[in-house]
């Protein structure tokens, strides 16, 4: 497969390396799509592992890189880490832009099948395949060596890929992901525009309390860190205690440490970014994926 142009939209110094932002033509969203990147000063020597970064509600491939504060530690670690969009964009599909939790922004991190969204929401594939190909293609990364990261939808979305794809991913972690989306009102509306009205059996594809039920990969390391004066934790979308209950049942690790006095915002992802980029070196530094 041909792989696609890429345009580089902005180059900033930061920690010794380079935090970069492209645009390309997607195959499967059939959009242009941008994408961020940062290239620690270790990358003009030698390949580096990567983490992929999956970004919230709302959020572009800006939030992260501005927010978080992650480069000074991929630069102190020498990792690469990749954030892409939310969602297609500029496809004009009607209602995409009516409510900040679906459409626009909202990608859930699926691939949709009901009409019209299945012909451009297809950000599973997306996060798994196309992007992953462009960056092995025109970075020095490790294609071995990957781990994948996300907060609240990103999350959900960083463990959905990673229980889908046994193996690709040497750890995965989350800022206070939505756990359990088939029981929660933004999985709902989600996955009823996305996944179609009452598809429960499509719908179990695409949470992660219901794959880690039956995962049977790997050994897969799990770190969540949830605030405990997250807003959306009392109000019942985020539900980590479901999703540890299904770890526990299917006998996989999970490290859930709720963080006194911390609420849903960047503020708390830059306080501990640091910890969840110590947690996947330690797994890719490692010389196997079977941990």
């Amino acid at each position: 497969m041909k792989m696609p142009e890429l345009i580089e939209l902005s180059s900033n110094r930061c920690f010794g390396g380079y935090q970069k932002v492209f645009s390309h033509e997607s195959s499967e969203l059939r959009c242009q799509m941008n994408f961020a990147v940062y290239l620690p000063p270790q990358s003009e020597e030698r390949s580096l592992p990567v983490i992929y970064w999956l970004s919230g509600l709302t959020c572009t491939e800006q939030n992260f890189i501005q927010k978080a504060g992650a480069q000074r530690y991929a630069a102190a670690h020498g990792v690469i880490i990749v954030c892409p969009d939310t969602s297609p964009r500029g496809v004009n599909l009607p209602g995409e832009g009516d409510s900040w939790d679906f459409g626009s922004g909202a990608g859930f991190y699926v691939d949709s099948v009901t009409d019209p969204w299945q012909k451009h929401y297809r950000m599973y594939s997306y996060v798994t395949k196309e992007l992953p190909d462009i960056i092995n293609t025109n970075f020095p990364v490790l294609a071995d060596k990957v781990s994948i990261m996300g907060h609240s939808m990103g999350g959900h979305g960083a463990l959905i890929c990673a229980l889908k794809n046994p193996g690709k991913y040497r750890s995965v972690s989350a800022f206070a992901p939505i756990c359990n989306p088939i029981n929660c009102p933004w999985g709902k509306k989600a996955f009823t525009g996305y996944l179609g009205v009452g598809n429960i059996l499509e719908w179990q594809r695409w949470d992660a309390t219901e794959l880690v039920k039956n995962y049977d990969g790997p050994p897969l390391d799990i770190l969540i860190d949830q605030g405990v004066e997250d807003q959306f934790l009392k109000e019942k979308q985020l539900l980590p205690e479901n999703f540890v209950a299904a770890c526990q049942e299917s006998h996989t690790p999970v490290v859930l440490q709720m963080c006194d006095g911390y609420d849903h915002s960047y503020y708390f992802i830059a306080s501990f970014i640091g910890r969840h980029i110590e947690f996947h070196m330690k797994h890719l530094n490692a010389t196997s994926t079977l941990l």
